[in-house]
């Protein structure tokens, strides 16, 4: 049992990432697969599968990477948490942030649900900020 179970996820992608895996397994939940759509949107993964099993389901994720065999890197260069169970991080609808000037993403809970900033600036909904990903 693990009390940040969505740091627990990012940091799983991050560990597959860095041994260049080509999929990575993580516990589900209902808001680790709306993340998971979320990357999938944006092109930071390839696909993502709910696997129903006994006792616990499973979220596989398929990572996507650029280049050729030798030199392919990573599509994701870094996922990071920014509100924790500590310390929680809200932003107002006029105040949501920009990753990496528009290059990366920030994934938010709202309250018309999981988006990235840009979508909830759209919507102009305010709400927590979860994590970034660039």
């Amino acid at each position: 049992m693990t009390s940040d179970p969505i740091a627990d996820m990012l940091t799983r992608i991050r560990n597959a990432l860095l041994a260049r895996k080509v999929t990575c397994d993580i516990p589900s939940s209902k808001i680790k697969v709306e993340i998971a759509r979320i990357l999938k949107e944006e092109g930071f993964i390839e696909s993502f599968e709910v696997v129903e099993g006994q006792p616990y389901s499973n979220i596989a994720i398929t990572l996507k990477y650029h280049g050729t065999r030798r030199d392919r890197q990573p599509v994701i260069t870094n996922i990071t948490r920014v509100s924790k169970p500590g310390r929680r991080v809200y932003r107002k609808r006029t105040d949501l942030p920009r990753v990496m000037s528009g290059i990366g993403i920030a994934i938010m809970t709202t309250p018309k649900g999981v988006m990235t900033a840009q979508q909830a600036r759209r919507e102009q909904v305010g709400g927590e900020v979860l994590c970034y990903v660039w």
